[in-house]
């Protein structure tokens, strides 16, 4: 079963890199970095909800990866 995680692969938390893997895991997480960028460049409330996540979502169990 799919959890959504926290990536170890983080360049900040690791909130969209899990976002990305939980989605689609053979797909680049820059995509959806960029995405995300692009988002809160016109809704900055984005920021909170990054964060918001990073304080709920687990981080990745390397062992119940994949």
């Amino acid at each position: 079963m799919k959890r959504l995680t926290r990536s170890n692969d983080k360049l900040v938390a690791g909130v969209i890199s899990g976002i990305s893997n939980y989605v689609n895991p053979e797909l680049d997480p820059v995509f959806f970095r960029l995405a995300f960028a692009i988002i809160t460049f016109f809704n900055p409330g984005m920021i909170l909800i990054y964060f918001g996540l990073a304080i709920i979502l687990p981080v990745e169990d390397v062992s119940y990866s994949k």
